[in-house]
């Protein structure tokens, strides 16, 4: 692609059923907004959009624990989330809402333009249905097992462990998360966007096009789904809280979130082009403008297979040049989880240190979980910050405005013979734009910030070097170039760290009394001195300021609490569901149609990449069949080779992992909670023989 005309760049739409945690930032809004604020330096035309996703299952069920409203819940976290970013400084042009008017029309009419087109499939099927709750279970009101890597607590909608992608029924052992039941399958008319359709675009595109610029792990999730082979989607749910399905048939229907989410990018362009006086076309639909999506790696499979096939179905959009998704940050050895409270929530960062949100831009940019999940402590932040910040950065700035304002009552002094250190000093000085600029447009923000605390070493050192402190009083000259290069410096750092630290930059400006101009970024590489002789800089004040040992210890010891507090629940409810309770009643026909047998366990084997699965040949006395079974984590397979079990031989089969499972082993726990199985222990019962 050529040099856009102008930068569309997004960042993934936080859900408004929580706060907004330290994982959020690293993995989304930091990198957004320093590519963002990076390219603005530089004079482009950008817009950076953003706003908050409030439809879909999560919402409801937020609403359902607080006993209010759906809309009563977006409306709290909607405001939460909103000052969170402002006060972090995460520059949006733009922060809108799906539940606004705009959003609503735009993402009905793309829904209609391609229900016109002929772009979706309608079909009837049987999804999990909560008889007690009296509602179908979309997406997060049912958990269970996933089929792909055996992690029992996977949503209906994605397995947060393997990243899977997954349809409510696929799950192994399903329930509601409304009232823990377990579901029944009833039939529903949805529409389906059919993603075979569009394997061929995406191998074009994704495989071919992007294999050298995409990121790894991006490109590599991306292969893997196409190469499984894609399946229809659905885009309809069976909910009350959404926007309502624009086509007849659609009555009691909304659109699916993952349909809906996506175009909130454009309609939140359209809200910020309307308030500018702007045309929001371009940003969308010319072939000149660089459209960026910034997510994480748990949304990758939407935004590089789901979204695009839905731009390219509708057929007047762009599609994204990248997708520079990051992988988790973990809390001090541990995933971060909101259920949990096991996070650093922004609004009680502010708390406990009020001022330095930069502080917390710089250790999670410095720690960015680009290429891995990465892990944020404590200790490593007040190190970040005391090592770094303070002893590098923070005291460059000081010394040279102090003695600027010392030695020159603050009026940048006059620079004579240049020696042979200050022309290499000048010449490293000005090549610092284009480093850090390379590694920004290759999405490298810790590799970039790096460069930016190595420009501050380079002072730090030049003054070190210079000791215009002792020249002072034996050559005025000599003291007076190396102030005036020490300011340039100052100068360089006030504007290449306006990407990372925003704040820090606004303070240190004020303090060089610098104009701000669209070509800053330009400025540093130009043999003009960005503070000439004779500008006048104001007093010094700190940058930054010591984190005390005592205030680290007060976050270590509220994760310990909350550590605490976990045990403590997870042993009431380990205690409460010792025993498990009855189940709701059936009746006896429905009883009569199960057909156990008992059989013997002829072959065993592990289930490649999962962890809790054995595949099993049992003979059943009808036949030897495969069975996939959960209990690797209890019997290795070499110990129940020839055992006798219970055999539920009448379920449906159904697809594990690629292997067609043909029924059930029948297993129960213990008081301790070990699983056994319902063996027949029947002297003479042999293989086939009925259990009643």
């Amino acid at each position: 692609m050529s040099q856009p005309k102008r930068y569309t760049i997004t960042a993934a739409l936080p859900y408004t059923n929580g706060p907004i945690h330290i994982g959020h930032l690293a993995g989304v809004y930091v990198p957004a907004d320093i590519y963002a604020r990076y390219l603005r330096l530089k004079g482009e035309d950008v817009a950076f959009i953003c706003g908050s996703d409030e439809h879909g299952v999560a919402i409801s069920i937020k609403a359902k624990k607080e006993g209010i409203t759906p809309q009563e819940v977006v409306d709290k976290y909607n405001k939460i989330i909103k000052d969170s970013f402002a006060d972090f400084g995460i520059s949006f042009d733009n922060y809108s809402r799906t539940s606004a008017k705009i959003h609503h029309d735009t993402a009905s009419g793309f829904f209609k333009k391609l229900y016109d087109q002929g772009d979706f499939i309608e079909e009837t099927s049987e999804q999990l249905y909560d008889a007690e709750a009296n509602q179908f279970l979309a997406d997060r009101f049912v958990t269970g097992t996933c089929p792909k890597c055996g992690h029992e607590e996977a949503y209906g909608d994605q397995c947060e462990n393997c990243g899977s992608s997954l349809n409510a029924t696929d799950l192994i052992n399903p329930r509601s998360t409304i009232t823990g039941s377990v579901p029944v399958m009833r039939e529903t008319k949805h529409w389906f966007l059919p993603l075979d359709r569009y394997e061929d675009f995406l191998k074009k595109w994704i495989l071919e096009g992007h294999k050298n610029d995409w990121k790894p792990n991006v490109y590599g999730q991306c292969k893997s789904w196409i190469d499984e082979g894609l399946r229809p989607r659905a885009v309809t749910r069976d909910l009350d809280w959404g926007i309502p399905v624009p086509v007849p048939g659609g009555e009691g229907k909304v659109l699916y979130v993952w349909f809906d989410a996506p175009i909130g990018y454009i309609s939140s362009t359209k809200e910020w082009a309307e308030r500018e006086g702007k045309d929001w076309k371009p940003y969308w639909k010319d072939a000149d403008t660089k459209l960026v999506h910034f997510i994480g790696k748990d949304n990758i499979v939407f935004h590089c297979i789901i979204f695009p096939s839905m731009l390219k179905a509708e057929g007047s959009y762009i599609l994204p040049e990248n997708v520079p998704a990051n992988e988790f940050l973990n809390l001090e050895g541990n995933k971060l989880s909101t259920s949990k409270n096991w996070a650093v929530w922004l609004h009680e960062y502010l708390e406990d240190f009020p001022g330095q949100q930069d502080v917390l831009r710089y250790a999670l940019t410095a720690n960015a979980p680009e290429t891995k999940d990465n892990d944020f402590t404590w200790k490593d932040f007040q190190a970040r910050n005391n090592n770094e910040l303070v002893a590098i950065f923070g005291n460059f700035i000081n010394r040279v405005v102090v003695l600027t304002n010392k030695y020159y009552d603050g009026v940048i002094p006059e620079a004579f013979d240049l020696n042979e250190e200050d022309e290499r000093t000048l010449a490293e000085l000005r090549a610092y734009p284009s480093v850090i600029a390379s590694s920004l447009e290759r999405y490298r923000f810790r590799e970039s910030q790096n460069e930016l605390m190595n420009l501050a070493r380079l002072g730090n050192k030049y003054l070190a070097d210079a000791e215009p402190w002792k020249t002072i009083k034996t050559d005025e000259n000599r003291t007076a170039t190396v102030m005036h290069i020490a300011l340039q410096i100052a100068a360089s750092l006030a504007i290449v760290c306006e990407p990372f630290l925003p704040h820090t930059s606004t303070k240190l400006k004020q303090m060089l009394n610098m104009e701000v101009t669209a070509e800053d970024w330009s400025r540093i590489a130009a043999d003009d001195d960005i503070l000439p002789q004779g500008h006048k800089i104001n007093k010094a004040e700190l940058l930054f300021t010591k984190i005390e040992d005592e205030q680290i210890e007060k976050q270590l010891e509220k994760l310990e609490k909350t550590k605490m507090d976990n045990k403590a629940s997870a042993q009431v409810v380990e205690t409460a569901s010792a025993i498990a309770p009855q189940k709701e009643p059936i009746q006896y026909d429905d009883f009569m149609k199960m057909d156990m047998r008992v059989g013997t366990i002829l072959e065993a084997e592990k289930m490649p990449k999962a962890d809790k699965l054995l595949v099993l040949k049992v003979d059943t006395g009808i036949d030897v069949r495969t069975i996939v079974s959960g209990i690797a984590e209890s019997f290795s397979p070499e110990d129940i080779i020839g055992k006798q079990v219970t055999v539920l031989v009448n379920l449906a089969p159904r697809k594990l992992r690629g292997t067609v499972s043909e029924g059930m082993i029948l297993m129960t726990e213990d008081t301790d909670g070990k699983l056994v199985f319902m063996n027949p222990d029947r002297a003479g019962v042999e293989n086939g023989g009925m259990i009643s």
